[in-house]
């Protein structure tokens, strides 16, 4: 405990500020853009609520960046065992208190007497990148063997297999299996495995294809096959108003709290899943590219971090935070110019959501710690000091 307040008292020394400056900066830009997507007639006189739920979010997510950031990795390590139970105890709160909050997916937790809903796969994010550092960097030295291997799918097919059961929330559950590949990827895994496994992605998704949801089917067909849905008025029509917001503002757009699509309510999830149509009707495409920017330095600082750090299990945790990003910015932006499928991700630390805010910050907070401690300190906890006797 001495020693964390200590780390604590030096954050602002320590801590990599280049990345929080980043994250503020883009939540700064979403917190407008989100209040202009609030604002719409649908949104009735809860548009000020949204603001200040989204501000106390990133502030809260300060704080978390400051504490992961200040947390030895190395005493998170070593209990790697209770950080897999917590995952399967939080998820399992979903059985008594899971809600799907108007998403379609019973992947939030309405707790009573908790005053916000909260999204336990969110929270988990954070574990699972740690979990997995902990796991690759026991077995760094045959990172390739088939016992290493299974170790790893082992941790991923428990936590991802559970939400999947419990929530149904695709999104989530795929952005563990990306933090998998992401981590797999700079921890050395060979190209064999990877081979492999897209091997057998294309030989279980045809005995898959008829266990999906009719929605679900109907959310990669739009995209594949442009004749089905063709007119837009059943599975593609969410895909035709978006997209038509999305390039209605032009180069400039049509103006903050002035988009026809926008303030007339017209957009699905216009504040969250969609909120880069928005954008794009309201700010323009130059609006779109400032959004694009500020999400990709922030990846590309936790992939800088990474490279630099000595430590194995550091810069796999780097990895793992710039791997969780690249997929949500990917689905999401995707979703929205109609090439990717709707799975109901939000666009990091733009969309509206209080968890989704304060768990990225809390994620790149471990980059941050990183930063702070590029190589294992474990020796100066066990090492006892000098004493001189005399």
């Amino acid at each position: 405990m001495r020693r964390f307040l200590d780390e604590l008292k030096d954050f602002g020394r320590k801590g990599d500020m280049v990345l929080l400056v980043l994250c503020l900066i883009t939540a700064g830009y979403g917190l407008v853009v989100m209040a202009s997507a609030t604002n719409a007639a649908k949104f009735g006189d809860s548009n000020l609520r949204y603001i200040i739920i989204q501000a106390v979010a990133i502030l809260l997510g300060v704080l978390m960046y400051a504490i992961l950031s200040s947390i030895d990795i190395e005493f998170l390590q070593e209990h790697r065992g209770l950080m897999v139970a917590f995952n399967i105890f939080l998820l399992l709160l979903l059985i008594p208190f899971g809600d799907d909050n108007d998403t379609g997916n019973r992947s939030w937790l309405e707790i009573p007497l908790v005053p916000v809903a909260i999204q336990p796969a969110e929270i988990c994010k954070i574990t699972y990148i740690l979990i997995m550092g902990s796991v690759m960097s026991s077995h760094q030295n045959r990172i390739s063997s088939i016992p290493s291997i299974m170790h790893m799918v082992l941790h991923l097919g428990i936590l991802a297999g559970l939400n999947m059961v419990l929530s149904e929330d695709l999104g989530v559950t795929l952005i563990f299996v990306f933090i998998f590949i992401g981590m797999a990827f700079a921890g050395g895994v060979s190209l064999w495995w990877f081979a492999g496994g897209i091997g057998l992605i294309a030989v279980l998704a045809p005995i898959a294809w008829p266990l999906l949801g009719t929605y679900q089917q109907e959310r990669i067909r739009v995209i594949f096959d442009p004749e089905f849905d063709a007119q837009g008025i059943g599975a593609r029509f969410h895909y035709k108003i978006n997209l038509q917001s999305l390039t209605g503002g032009g180069l400039t757009g049509q103006g903050l709290f002035n988009g026809n699509r926008t303030q007339g309510g017209n957009l699905f999830a216009q504040h969250t899943d969609y909120i880069f149509s928005s954008v794009g009707e309201e700010l323009g495409f130059f609006g779109c590219v400032i959004i694009m920017i500020l999400e990709f330095a922030i990846i590309a600082r936790c992939i800088y971090v990474g490279i630099k750090c000595q430590d194995y299990m550091r810069r796999v945790i780097c990895f793992g935070a710039a791997s969780a990003l690249i997929f949500q910015v990917m689905i999401n932006v995707g979703m929205c110019i109609g090439v990717m499928p709707v799975i109901g991700l939000t666009l990091p630390l733009i969309s509206y959501g209080g968890s989704s805010v304060v768990t990225i910050f809390a994620m790149l907070g471990l980059v941050s710690g990183a930063h702070a401690r590029p190589q294992s300190l474990s020796h100066e906890r066990y090492v006892q000091p000098f004493r001189n006797y005399r």
